[in-house]
């Protein structure tokens, strides 16, 4: 009997001698695919220094236009970036406030939509309408619906979004405000991100003076302000983040990178390429202080014009470096400058309010805005400009302000040593005017003290 039950498998035998070898399939793929991961490498990038000293002095030479390379020549910009068609069944509606009420924050938009099943989101307006009452569905006008972050935001209004990489602590997860302004009437978007390193305060500032300021009935195009105040590590003001690196060396960015990578890359993705322009603001580094004034790459025709723009702002030609947000949108078609404004740390309105004006003035000459405004004198360019270094360490004390027109071998400021009382003067080696200068702190021989800049043209002027 026995004998012949082995003879002759059963159903259920026949089942599972079946079954095992589906399942095995795919446990043996995850193993192939973990192996091969494991065996990739993650390139860590080394810190450089920030752009106000070495990015600037190590600039490629000031071209011509006749004498530009091909393949330094601009990329085309992407026309209508951000724009889009009404709101599709996964997207929703941003909604219309004031940008200047208290609201609770955003929520942050998940990558993918939600739901992407059209019952389930016809079955949730249903339950909604039973519960409330139904509120007017707002109009499309003359302008274009803006779409960001899985949000239409419509013309002729303005709303608070938010974007987060995803990739903190789930019980420790903050958002960054994201504002829009979607003017009435069609135009260009300008971006404008601020405190890209956590202690950069005055750049914070002028986002928000700048988008309170404006009215969706009166604008064409969009303003999206992106103030960059709670990405993990800059909550103590710190410019770099948990895995000591500096978000502005990584740009465009990886998923599959370092944290820097992978944060550089949302928010490039999801934000920055939506522009057709960029204002990337910042402040002076390691206890120093900018004149307000515009970075930029003059060898690029097209933003080279972009610069003629800002209203009284001096402008110091800087090449940039890779894995800079500014050269990488550049890289992406999208017009972009740095605008450095002030010193670290600080509230300083003065600073404030020379940005402020100079983005109004902005968006004036690109026809977004329209007001009765005088245009002042513009600035100079400056191309040629130096670090002028400490050459003995001690206590720096400055006898000259941030603007101030120098002389070569005029007196800028002293090193004092505080044990022997030696005073070492330090003297400007080149004609022209401070537009960045360290604070009086205790500084080391080789310390970048006063950065001077010299009056250049225009290529093609």
């Amino acid at each position: 009997m026995l004998f012949e039950r082995l003879q002759k498998p059963s159903p259920r035998i026949l089942l599972i001698s079946l079954v095992i070898p589906w399942l095995s399939a795919p446990l043996s793929a995850e193993t192939d695919s973990a192996k091969t991961s494991k065996k990739s490498e993650v390139l860590i990038a080394e810190l450089a220094e920030d752009e106000s000293v070495e990015d600037v002095e190590h600039s490629v030479p000031l071209q011509t236009k006749e004498q530009e390379p091909e393949a330094r020549r601009p990329v085309a910009t992407q026309s209508g970036a951000g724009i889009d068609t009404p709101s599709a069944a996964s997207r929703k509606v941003a909604p219309n406030i004031d940008l200047k009420q208290v609201a609770p924050p955003p929520e942050a938009q998940a990558s993918t939509p939600a739901e992407t099943d059209a019952d389930a989101a016809e079955s949730e307006v249903m339950a909604t309408e039973a519960l409330a009452e139904p509120e007017p569905q707002p109009e499309i006008r003359e302008g274009k619906v803006f779409t960001l972050l899985d949000n239409d935001v419509m013309p002729g209004t303005s709303t608070r979004l938010a974007w987060t990489p995803g990739i903190q602590i789930a019980g420790l997860s903050q958002t960054t405000p994201v504002l829009v302004v979607n003017g009435i009437n069609a135009g260009p978007t300008l971006c404008l991100t601020g405190a890209i390193h956590g202690d950069e305060l005055n750049g914070i500032e002028i986002i928000r003076q700048t988008m309170y300021d404006l009215n969706p009935e009166k604008l064409s195009g969009t303003v999206v302000g992106v103030p960059i105040v709670n990405l993990p590590g800059f909550q103590q003001g710190s410019r770099y983040l948990p895995d000591r690196r500096d978000l502005n060396r990584h740009f465009p960015g990886s998923p599959n990178g370092s944290l820097a990578d992978r944060i550089a890359h949302s928010l490039f993705e999801n934000v920055i390429r939506k522009c057709d322009m960029l204002v990337d603001i910042h402040t002076g580094s390691l206890k120093r202080t900018n004149l307000p004034q515009l970075r930029a790459d003059m060898n690029n025709p097209d933003v080279a014009e972009f610069t003629r723009g800002f209203d009284r702002m001096a402008v110091v030609h800087s090449s940039g470096s890779a894995g800079m947000l500014r050269t990488a949108a550049v890289a992406a078609g999208i017009r972009t400058v740095t605008l450095e404004a002030g010193e670290s740390h600080r509230i300083q309105q003065h600073q404030i309010s020379a940005g402020v004006n100079s983005l109004t003035s902005l968006m004036e000459r690109q026809g977004m805005i329209s007001r009765m405004f005088v245009w002042g004198d513009p600035e100079p360019v400056y191309y040629d400009s130096d670090w002028i270094r400490a050459d003995h360490g001690g206590i720096l004390f400055s006898e000259i302000e941030l603007g101030a027109n120098v002389s070569e071998g005029e007196i800028l400021g002293y090193v004092s040593d505080p044990i022997t009382n030696a005073q070492h003067p330090i003297r400007s080696t080149i004609d022209g005017r401070v537009i960045g200068m360290a604070v009086d702190q205790v500084v080391m021989a080789g310390f970048a003290a006063y950065h001077i800049g010299t009056e250049a043209e225009v290529p093609g002027e």
